[in-house]
């Protein structure tokens, strides 16, 4: 059967007009591949590979540029060269949302990858005294399916690649001011002196560990010395325990370590948090104890997220306590962040303190997180995308909730 097609449309046009060719981005390679690249590329010769790669290098990462015409130290024949072989662009932001309490959310929207659509995820900007942490993510959608995670019930679209993982730190950088001769928004809840942005943590859309290879190479940029020069202190990644993943981690990123763990009890754990089927907790508990670096000065943080009536008794406080032995620990206690259609409810904050108080006694660190950006659904466990997105009336049914005082602090 033959096909006919209005062409006066110009919609019609405009879908049958062959795409236009994605530029290569130059953010995400190493210097290496960065130098390898431009020689590839036919526009920079052998000899000027390396010089040329640090001088990209400086731009992008020190100076923060997304523009080729603003390397004011390469010719512009060269600039415009680059230019047209390959991007240095920001995602487009399709919103920024500003809470309360001074945390930020941004969703960003990302070009197809080969055959799809365009892909969203979400990024989170907690400012806290005398620090900035930005919560970022790996993947777009998540496969764990996490039975108290919104961010679990959407399936998983596909891996971020390191540009996409390292632009959502830079244009949180951009958005704050915080590469040079930038300005901070006026009004913004940031630091009050030096970086606005002091942390990162791997802890937004996905799981890090099962995009292993783009989030290392996306966590050495952003900590290498002569760019974005964050301290590997103050990069945290956190998995719900794939446990193969777990050694390589530490040997060849070397980052801090957090585990989602939120049960003590195996058949428990199975329903939360399904991955412990294949990898149960003796398997988790002896990667954790095996990952390198592990001293007091570099504790594993286990996330606990505390639900009513499931995980929050004080015999599991103590098994808590007997199943982390000789590990050098901090616990973080999260109060469960609510979401239309879940079933869970969030302890009892009396419950949550004396949880708390029996973990402390026993000798280990264990601060309850203050919720933070639940009025934008940017609090842990609720990150979704907007192709995702919950209806208006779900929205504001869970701000009524939130207003009428569920779940305060």
């Amino acid at each position: 059967m033959a096909l006919s097609f209005d062409i006066t449309s110009a919609e019609t046009r405009n879908a049958l007009r062959p795409a236009a060719k994605e530029k290569p981005p130059l953010i995400g390679l190493s210097r290496q591949e960065l130098a390898d690249t431009l020689v590839a590329s036919g526009i920079v010769p052998e000899r000027q590979a390396k010089m040329r790669a640090s001088q990209l290098w400086h731009w992008l990462y020190v100076r923060g540029v997304s523009d080729f015409a603003e390397m004011f130290n390469i010719s512009k024949d060269l600039r415009g060269a680059l230019a047209a072989h390959f991007s240095v662009a920001r995602p487009e932001i399709v919103e920024e949302q500003i809470s309360s309490d001074g945390t930020r959310k941004w969703l960003f929207r990302f070009p197809p990858r080969g055959a799809g659509r365009p892909v969203e995820i979400e990024t989170v900007y907690i400012p806290e005294e005398g620090r900035g942490t930005l919560c970022i993510s790996s993947q777009v959608g998540c496969t764990l399916t996490c039975s108290f995670c919104h961010t679990g019930t959407q399936k998983l679209v596909r891996n971020l690649t390191a540009e996409e993982i390292l632009v959502q730190l830079m244009t949180a950088r951009d958005r704050l001011g915080d590469f040079p001769d930038r300005d901070t928004p006026a009004g913004a809840i940031v630091p009050a002196e030096g970086r606005r942005i002091t942390n990162i943590v791997m802890m937004g859309m996905g799981e890090p560990l099962y995009n292993f290879e783009e989030v290392k190479k996306a966590l050495l940029i952003a900590s290498d010395g002569d760019g974005l020069s964050l301290s590997k202190r103050r990069i945290t990644l956190s998995t719900s325990g794939v446990v193969p993943e777990i050694f390589r981690t530490g040997e060849e990123i070397g980052v801090m370590l957090a585990i989602s763990l939120h049960a003590v009890r195996d058949d428990l754990r199975d329903m939360l948090v399904p991955i412990n089927k294949k990898y149960p907790l003796k398997d988790l508990m002896a990667a954790c104890r095996a990952y390198p670096g592990l001293s007091n000065a570099r504790r594993i943080t286990f996330e606990y997220v505390m639900l009513k009536d499931v995980n929050d008794s004080l015999a599991d406080a103590k098994e808590l306590v007997r199943l982390l032995k000789g590990i050098p620990a901090k616990i973080n206690l999260i109060p469960f962040n609510p979401w239309p259609g879940t079933n869970y409810q969030c302890s009892d904050w009396e419950t949550i303190e004396k949880f708390a108080d029996a973990v402390n006694a026993a000798g280990y660190a264990s601060p309850i997180r203050t919720p933070r950006g639940r009025d934008i659904l940017a609090a842990c466990g609720q990150l979704k995308s907007e192709s995702e997105r919950m209806r208006k009336s779900d929205r504001l049914a869970l701000e009524a909730m939130m207003i009428a005082g569920h779940g305060e602090a």
